[in-house]
Formats: structure tokens, C-alpha cells, sequence
């Protein structure tokens, strides 16, 4: 375990600014991540952050993984997502549910950046309602036979591995399925409208097979133990991510305003501007204290972190939409305009309201619990 400290930002802020920063925009109008970012990824260890250190891993705790999230949701949303999709969403997935033989053969890959691994839930009729997904299965043997067709599967087009959930009747399962399966195709999405460089992908499976041992956790027990475990994951990523986002806002406006005049008055002596500026430091501060206090919980491995991450997912990806527009406002035209990372921030950060669990699936989610044991929230 390790302990997050001033110095693990610094060397993460130093990293976005060298290998990240000077090229994001480019990622974002070619809608793609270079292979040399991949390996520098990997070569610091992020790809592998959480994982143990017998897999290959860093072993960081998630308060740790916090900041890196945090850092990287600040320079560049498509590369911190990622870090969800391949660590949160299916590495740490497959430590959790996995068994022995599965964590020694993927797990080092995973972590070593030798493959690159994506999620696949999301159907053209199953979004939020997960469970109505309609990719089936049948066992003949000891093999697989998988077809479905997934959509918007982020970084779908570069990955490996695929975990991909079907169902047989009422059950659903998760498999693991490596891209150079018969029958697997995959089919570029372009023109997203945030997120750009994550280099979304439709995933199809056409009577695919796999090998019985790459079933992922108990057949049946596909939504209960892994999509939930998995999605509480990606939350807390986004969490992060939106809350880097925020920052960014935040730092590019007060330096904006700092040096823009109108009306014989620099913009920050205006009454109206102070204000946005107020409300978004009130509110990135706040969602700052959500992210963190959720990263402690999972630490702690809490009861109540699942819920809390929630909250945090939900708070800080509405505040990073909100401290976005209110930067546009701000930076005006420039605000619009390609020549200032503002409008980026703005398209990423609608994304992160829709993406692991809509805002409206998080209300749901956080009043349900709080009508249950309200109490429990403010212990």
C-alpha cells in the first residue's frame, strides 16, 4: 500500500505536462491515442497502478490512484478513461472475481501494458438498463459460443481483450475475450462529442467461441458480482476525472481573467465574474472532499463506499459541466474556439454526466439509499 503524497502530484503533473499536455489536442481532432503514449503510460506503471505488485502492479492504494485519476482527468479526459476502462473497469475486476489461473495469465499483461483491455456492456437497446442487453450464449462442451453486438465500447478499436457479458435466458455471465477470436469484429464510431480520443468502438461477436476458462466470476452471476463491481470502479474513475476537469476550468479562468480587460477593467473586478469564480471554487472544493473521502472509504473497504461513490461520481461530474460552461462564458468566443482548450472541457465534461451511471441512474441510486438508512450517509 502506499500513501498518497505532494510529491506523487508533482511527478503525476510532471508526466501530463511532458508526455500529455503538448499533444492533447491533436488527440482530440484525430480522434485517437498514439502507441508511443500507450508505452509511456505502461512504462510508468499507471496502466498496472492498483493491480499487486506479484502481478506486475504498483500496489497504490486508491487514495493514491486518486490523484493520478485527478491529474490526468486535468490534462486530458480521453487518456484518463483509459485508465478506466483497462484498470478500473476490467483489470481490477478480473483481481476481484477471477481465479487463480486467470489473474496469473492476464493480470501481468494487463499491468505491463502488453494488452490493452475494454469494457463491453452498453447495446443499442441497453444502456442504463443494463440487464435488457441482448448478446446471448450457450455452453456446448467446454467451449463458449457467444453473439451480440456491442456499441460505444470506449477504446473498443486498440484493445486486446474484451470483457464482454451475454446472457442465456435469464442469466447473464461475463467472458473475456481476446480480439483475434473467430468471429469478433470491430467497427470504428467517429464524431463523438467529447472524449474524442478514446477511439470508440462497435464490437460484434458472431457465434464467437472461447474457451470455458475464460468465463469471468459464477455463470448467472454476471450483473450481480461483476458488472456491479465493475461499474462502482469506473464511477469512482470518473469521479476523479470530472474533478480534474473542474480544475482545469478553474485554473484557465482566474488566469483569464487576471489578464483580459474590458471597459478600462481587468475582468477580475467585476462583480458577476467574482462570482462565478466563488461559486466554481465553492463547488470543485466540495466535490474534491467527495472524491477523497469515497477513496478513503474504498481504502478502508467501508460499507459504505459503494454509496459514497456514488455521491462523488454524481456531484463532481455535474460540477465539472457546470465549471465548463461558466469558463465559456467567461473566455467568450475564445471560449468557443479550438484555439483554447475550454471548448474540450465543455464536450468532455457533458460526457462525464452520461458515462458509468447517468446523473439521473445516480439520483436514483443516492435517494433509494438515503430513504433506506439516511442515517448511515452523515455517520
Amino acid at each position: 500500500m502506499q500513501t498518497s503524497t505532494i510529491a506523487d502530484r508533482r511527478a503525476f503533473a510532471a508526466f501530463t505536462s511532458e508526455h500529455i499536455k503538448p499533444y492533447v489536442e491533436v488527440y482530440d481532432r484525430e480522434e485517437h491515442l498514439p502507441e508511443e503514449l500507450l508505452r509511456n503510460l505502461a512504462a510508468q506503471g499507471y496502466l498496472g497502478a492498483t493491480l499487486p505488485e506479484q502481478y506486475g502492479g504498483q500496489g497504490w492504494d486508491q487514495s493514491t490512484y486518486a490523484v493520478l485519476l485527478e491529474e490526468m482527468g486535468k490534462a486530458c479526459s480521453s487518456c484518463r478513461s483509459l485508465l478506466t476502462v483497462h484498470l478500473s473497469l476490467v483489470a481490477e475486476t478480473i483481481l476481484r472475481w477471477g481465479t487463480k489461473e486467470q489473474k496469473a495469465y492476464w493480470l501481468p499483461a494487463l499491468a505491463r501494458g502488453e494488452k490493452v483491455a475494454a469494457f463491453c456492456l452498453t447495446e443499442a437497446g441497453a444502456g442504463s438498463d443494463a440487464k435488457s442487453l441482448q448478446a446471448s450464449y450457450r455452453k456446448v462442451g467446454n467451449q463458449y459460443f457467444i453473439t451480440g453486438h456491442k456499441r460505444w465500447t470506449t477504446f473498443g478499436q486498440r484493445a486486446d481483450v474484451y470483457l464482454f457479458f451475454a446472457r442465456e435466458g435469464d442469466k447473464i455471465s461475463a467472458f473475456l475475450v481476446e480480439r483475434d477470436r473467430p468471429g469478433l469484429s470491430v467497427q470504428p464510431i467517429k464524431g463523438i462529442l467529447g472524449t474524442r480520443a478514446t477511439m470508440l468502438g462497435e464490437v460484434r461477436l458472431d457465434n464467437c467461441a472461447i474457451p470455458a476458462t475464460h468465463l469471468l466470476g459464477k455463470e448467472g452471476l454476471g450483473f450481480f458480482q461483476i458488472v456491479q463491481t465493475a461499474l462502482d470502479n469506473g464511477r469512482f474513475s470518473v469521479a476523479l476525472g470530472s474533478l480534474g476537469i473542474a480544475r482545469a476550468c478553474l485554473e484557465d479562468s482566474v488566469a483569464y481573467v487576471k489578464s483580459r480587460q474590458q471597459f478600462g477593467q481587468y475582468l477580475k473586478a467585476f462583480q458577476l465574474i467574482k462570482q462565478k469564480i466563488a461559486n466554481m471554487i465553492t463547488d470543485i472544493k466540495a466535490a474534491e472532499l467527495l472524491c477523497y473521502n469515497a477513496a478513503r472509504m474504498r481504502d478502508e473497504k467501508h460499507p459504505e463506499a459503494v454509496i459514497q461513490t456514488s455521491i462523488a461520481k454524481y456531484h463532481a461530474s455535474r460540477t465539472a459541466f457546470q465549471a465548463a460552461t461558466e469558463a465559456v462564458q467567461i473566455h467568450g468566443a475564445l471560449g468557443c474556439h479550438q484555439e483554447l482548450p475550454i471548448q474540450r472541457y465543455f464536450r468532455d465534461a457533458k460526457i462525464m454526466e452520461i458515462i458509468e451511471g447517468s446523473s439521473e441512474i445516480q439520483q436514483v441510486l443516492i435517494a433509494d439509499y438515503g430513504i433506506t438508512a439516511l442515517g448511515t450517509l452523515f455517520e
